[in-house]
């Protein structure tokens, strides 16, 4: 395309969206609330997925080992845990590291006395155990399994309940916000594309004379493609920008009025979300936009 023909098509095009401003406006603001909901969902799924991330590391399984066993044994078990890819976290808990924490949660403030009582004689000698956490509890099954087969292996503890719930509130959630924002997309793409076939019974006869004079087919639908551009770009900028101050104010206000909610729970910051939120936006906006004047010309436009 020729300079002169591309700078005709971007006037046509926003020629286009000032004729049916009614529609184009229509067709923007489905963008904006569109997209504003999917900022908002991203935002709540990074958080939701980051606080899952940091309850799965509170889910452990425990390895204890044969009575007697030697080190060498307890050191190879390690090693062979350590070679699988599901493991995230791999500690090595002593049998008098064990005792000590048994004591803390038991005898609380009297656990100094307890520990002196017991001087020498460690109830929980044979309790030495490995602490393992997984980077998908949806594979814990298959681990666990795996840490049975180990020769010195004695027991394997795991909370089974507590890792199956959060795999599956993990895929609801998934799901759920995959199929809203799905359903708000096709909202969108069927707004622009009745803007843009506005727009082409406004100009059938001009588009006509066009075809007459010789105009080539992506002459006459490349200033539809540009308004359909247009409004899937303007309709990504303005959520960005009131899902950027929301989230940020939203985050401040919780962390200054409520700080139980920020030693609990840490919010991911503003600009690790929109490193990622801003290019996605704006490729789904202009997609959008491109997808539907694409679609419509073909459907609407004899040439």
């Amino acid at each position: 395309m020729r300079i002169s023909s591309g700078i005709y098509s971007i006037r046509q095009g926003l020629k286009n969206i000032r004729r049916n401003l009614l529609f184009s406006l229509a067709s923007v603001g489905t963008i904006v609330s569109c997209l504003f909901l999917f900022g908002i969902f991203y935002c709540v799924i990074v958080n939701f997925r980051t606080a899952m991330k940091d309850l799965e590391n509170t889910v452990t399984i425990s390895v204890f080992f044969d009575s007697g066993i030697e080190d060498s044994n307890i050191t190879m078990i390690g090693e062979q845990i350590r070679m699988r890819d599901e493991v995230n976290t791999l500690d090595f808990i002593s049998a008098d590291e064990a005792w000590e924490k048994y004591a803390r949660e038991r005898y609380q403030d009297n656990y100094e006395e307890a520990l002196r009582s017991f001087a020498g004689d460690n109830p929980l000698k044979d309790s030495a155990s490995y602490e393992i956490t997984l980077k998908d509890l949806s594979k814990q099954a298959d681990f666990i399994t795996f840490l049975k087969t180990l020769h010195g292996v004695r027991k394997v503890h795991t909370s089974e309940v507590t890792a199956d719930g959060i795999s599956a509130l993990n895929s609801v959630v998934s799901y759920a916000s995959i199929g809203i924002i799905v359903i708000l997309l096709f909202v969108s793409v069927f707004l622009i594309s009745n803007t843009i076939t506005i727009g082409i019974t406004v100009r059938k006869e001009e588009i006509a004379i066009m075809k007459l004079i010789g105009a080539t087919n992506f002459f006459v639908r490349a200033p539809f493609i540009v308004e359909g551009v247009v409004l899937g770009l303007v309709g990504s900028l303005v959520p960005l920008v009131l899902v950027y101050y929301m989230y940020d104010t939203a985050v401040r206000y919780i962390i200054g009025r409520y700080s139980v909610v920020s030693n609990l729970f840490a919010f991911v910051p503003v600009k690790d979300i929109f490193v990622i939120l801003v290019p996605v936006t704006a490729a789904i906006g202009i997609g959008l936009g491109l997808i539907g004047s694409i679609v419509t010309t073909r459907k609407h436009l004899k040439v």
